[in-house]
């Protein structure tokens, strides 16, 4: 059956009144029932489960087989596919080796999006009519704002030329919905945020975490000049968010002391977070409903880990196995072997089995190196209802004070004492002396810091470096990823459903 997007999340509005929250803390609202349209939004309480469900789409980033961590990294230099075979996945191992077309791209990447983007344009034509306090409404509609441009920014970016929708479509428009110029969308998520910001809190509570605020969306507006090559504006947005360099900023952000302690589990919406997907154990999340957007834990959690890994002396952390997907490629673990972050970012089974620590079975394209900022710890295994290996808690950062440090200065032009000083806090919080700040230092400065957070693909697409670092005449003997073309893989194939009986067209070169 089909199930094209434009036409499936439009028309399905009860998906918005029966999906569960993905998150702690706030977002743990249930929306449940089947109302009608016409009876739905009548109240502030009402208008919070509709403002629910757009975040919930934030799942997308960590949760489920095809979320963006696992996918991107696959798609840059310093990760491998990985996982049981070469057929584990045919989306993300496409990928891996830029064979990917528009049948083999996992159409979710797109839909997802999408159906966040019809959650917001929803809640946004009804909120004017709520009767709640104005200044709340203020707040709700800035959010929806804020996710609609966050939606949109990873789906141009993904895709290119995407259409552009900001009312809620009627039956009969469905199949007609033009693509539009990536400049119009950007115009678009420029407008989103710049309403949004006044309107967000520059603080929130405990109770709220997850919540838009007014450092994450400047953060993310900065992000968005930057990837369009708007320096000047990018360098004065993020100034905002960043403060002085080392310091708290004027939210209350600051950089966390340890690096490590970015990775603890239970190190939920920390000082150095902006932007970050909440997820929990406690969902009861099985495998009938996983990866259809009602599952609340993190996917990557389990993807990562060694395939059948068993701990044999105390030398070895005490972990669950896991599927083997996105192992290390030995020039990211050479580059960063003498740096304070590895242990933190590569966990080094090589070692551990030549010292009789640990045992693994080799999956596909296996390297003896795991990315270690996911490995969940057996402690972390829930004992509740639900699949275990589903239901993991440790939230994923999509923006941190440290990646918006590297964009300020990157949009500086890498020269200058602002420059120079927001690199060096970023290498003085792991023990590292300054070096002379350029766009070379800051680019390798985030190949390190940002490892295996999904950042790396699109720093290399948005730099032009990606032919250099990707091209045919790059590849690996264990599997890599040789074969970018400049002219093609900037933007992924539109997924084959989308372009059936619409008058979307395909991204040239596929």
């Amino acid at each position: 059956m089909k199930t094209n997007t434009i036409k499936l999340v439009f028309a399905a509005l009860a998906v918005i009144f029966t999906m569960n929250s993905c998150s702690e803390d706030f977002l743990e609202v249930p929306i449940k029932g089947s109302n009608l349209e016409s009876n739905y939004y009548r109240n502030e309480t009402e208008a919070f489960a509709g403002l629910v469900a757009v975040y919930d789409v934030m799942r997308k980033y960590s949760g489920g087989f095809e979320n963006m961590v696992t996918f991107f990294n696959a798609g840059s230099d310093d990760f491998l596919a990985g996982g049981g075979n070469a057929s584990d996945g045919v989306g993300i191992q496409s990928f891996d080796d830029f064979t990917i077309s528009a049948t083999t791209m996992p159409q979710s990447y797109w839909s997802d999006f999408y159906q966040g983007i019809s959650r917001a344009n929803f809640l946004l034509t009804k909120l004017p009519d709520v009767p709640m306090d104005e200044g709340v409404k203020a707040r709700f509609t800035a959010e929806t704002k804020t996710l609609r441009a966050l939606y949109y920014f990873d789906l141009v970016r993904m895709f290119g030329n995407i259409p552009l929708i900001t009312q809620p479509l009627t039956q009969s428009e469905f199949n007609s919905i033009p693509q539009v110029d990536p400049s119009e969308v950007y115009g678009q998520i420029e407008a989103d945020l710049m309403e949004a910001i006044p309107n967000l809190p520059s603080t929130i509570s405990a109770s709220e975490g997850g919540r838009m605020t007014k450092g994450g969306a400047q953060a993310l507006l900065g992000k968005v000049y930057l990837y369009q090559g708007k320096n000047p504006e990018a360098a004065a947005i993020l100034r905002e968010v960043n403060g002085t360099p080392g310091e708290v900023n004027q939210y209350g952000n600051k950089l966390l002391d340890s690096f490590d302690a970015l990775w603890e589990t239970d190190n939920k919406f920390n000082a150095e977070s902006l932007i970050e997907v909440a997820h929990t154990n406690v969902s009861n999340s099985y495998w009938e409903i996983w990866g259809s957007g009602s599952d609340e834990g993190n996917t990557i959690n389990t993807m990562v880990g060694p395939r059948s890994y068993a701990q044999l002396t105390s030398a070895a952390p005490d972990l669950p196995s896991g599927w083997s997907f996105n192992t290390v490629v030995p020039e990211l673990y050479e580059l960063m072997k003498d740096d304070p972050r590895l242990d933190a970012t590569i966990l080094d089974m090589n070692a551990l089995v030549a010292a009789g620590a640990a045992t693994y079975i080799s999956g596909y394209e296996d390297t003896g190196y795991f990315l270690n900022k996911y490995l969940p710890t057996r402690a972390d295994v829930t004992t509740g209802a639900g699949e275990p290996i589903l239901n993991y808690r440790q939230n994923h950062y999509v923006i941190r004070l440290a990646d918006s440090y590297l964009m300020e200065a990157e949009a500086l032009g890498g020269t200058g004492a602002r420059a120079q000083a927001l690199l060096d806090a970023v290498r003085a919080r792991v023990g590292l002396g300054s070096v002379p700040v350029s766009l070379a230092t800051i680019y390798r400065e985030r190949r390190i810091e940002l490892a295996g957070e999904g950042h790396r693909f699109f720093d290399l697409v948005r730099t032009n470096r990606a032919g250099e670092e990707m091209g045919p005449e790059e590849s690996y003997a264990d599997g890599g990823q040789g074969g970018f073309n400049p002219q093609v893989h900037t933007v992924l194939p539109i997924p084959y459903r989308e372009l059936e009986n619409t008058i979307i067209e395909q991204n040239d070169g596929y």
